[in-house]
Formats: structure tokens, C-alpha cells, sequence
């Protein structure tokens, strides 16, 4: 053992002691830890076609959650949580429903490095709202109930209609004017 100068004394470290208590040492640990997650991610990233399987069950399953009213955003994001563990009973949603899911929204499925992204494109959202993540094998759904577009119909019933009418409905009784006179500021008469 060695003696210190302020008189204690030090252990003799072996060099994988020294390299694993030194700051390059902990860094190279967490290189290492994090290059192996990637890996990992890499090799368990979801499919195209099990990424689009996952993402149609979890937006029937959006769907079908939605009969009633909802409370907040927490009752979508726990009803997600629930859609990664269960399937959709697409007994349960009218076939008309269906149609119309089918025919106004479209699905996308992106590939990025280490995790599979999936969006929702509509007339509402014509750049697309993502509704989930697909990495570790799992895919995550982020859709709500809002992002899908299920009703379609005219803005406007009348449309040979003009904004501006012609004939303006004149009221019966719209009072009379009060008798103003102009007011002028001329000062303080009493200085």
C-alpha cells in the first residue's frame, strides 16, 4: 500500500478498476450500453405488413372505444395503453362507419432507422397526424378519435344561395335619437 500525502493510504487498482472509475471509462460504458440498444431496436423493428395489421386493429379499436362521451385526453391515452394488449370486435362498428374510414382516411407507414412510424392522412390533416410508433417489437398507437374523418357533407346546403341578400327586413320600432350636442373642450371656466 501506498501513503498519501494528507496520510492515508490508497489501494493499488488493477487497470480495469482504473479505467471503469475514471470518467472515460463511464463513457464508454454508456457508448456501449446504448450501441447495444440500438441493436436490439434494429433487430426487433416491426415489419411493414405488422406494423399495418397493428395500426388498422388500433384505429377499429379507436373507433369502437368511442360510443360514448369522453371525459379528456387521458381517457384516449389510456385507452391506447389498453389497444397495445387487445383486438378490435369489428362486429361491434357499423358497416357504414366502415366504408366511410375506408374511403376519406388513408394510412402511411414510414420506415426510419430504428423504429416504424404511422400516419393518418385526410382532408383535415392532408399532411398526415401520426397515430403510432411501431420499435421493440411493439407498436405503440397515439391515435384519437379526432384525427380520423368519418363524416363528409356539404359546408353549405344552398350554395346558388348568395351571402349578400337583397331585401334587408326593416325592424317595426327602432327608437328614437337622443338630441346630442357637440361638446367642445374649452377649459375651466372659474380660472
Amino acid at each position: 500500500m501506498d501513503q498519501t500525502s494528507n496520510g492515508g493510504f490508497k489501494k493499488n487498482e488493477s487497470p480495469l478498476q482504473a479505467f471503469y472509475h475514471s470518467c472515460l471509462g463511464k463513457l464508454a460504458i454508456l457508448g456501449g450500453i446504448l450501441i447495444l440498444l440500438f441493436i436490439v431496436a434494429l433487430m426487433t423493428k416491426p415489419t411493414q405488413e405488422e406494423m399495418e395489421m397493428e395500426m388498422v386493429d388500433n384505429i377499429l379499436q379507436c373507433i369502437q372505444a368511442n360510443d360514448s362521451i369522453q371525459g379528456d385526453d387521458i381517457d384516449d391515452q389510456v385507452n391506447n395503453l389498453n389497444n397495445v394488449f387487445s383486438r378490435a370486435d369489428t362486429a361491434k362498428i357499423h358497416k357504414d362507419l366502415l366504408k366511410s374510414l375506408k374511403k376519406n382516411n388513408r394510412l402511411e407507414i414510414y420506415n426510419h432507422s430504428f423504429f416504424r412510424t404511422a400516419y393518418i392522412l385526410n382532408n383535415i390533416y392532408p399532411q398526415g397526424v401520426r397515430v403510432g410508433i411501431g420499435m421493440f417489437g411493439i407498436v405503440y398507437p397515439t391515435v384519437l378519435y379526432k384525427d380520423l374523418l368519418l363524416n363528409v357533407g356539404p359546408m353549405q346546403k344552398n350554395y346558388k344561395d348568395g351571402i349578400i341578400r337583397s331585401t334587408v327586413v326593416k325592424p317595426a320600432d327602432l327608437g328614437t335619437n337622443p338630441a346630442v350636442k357637440p361638446f367642445h373642450y374649452q377649459g375651466d371656466p372659474d380660472q
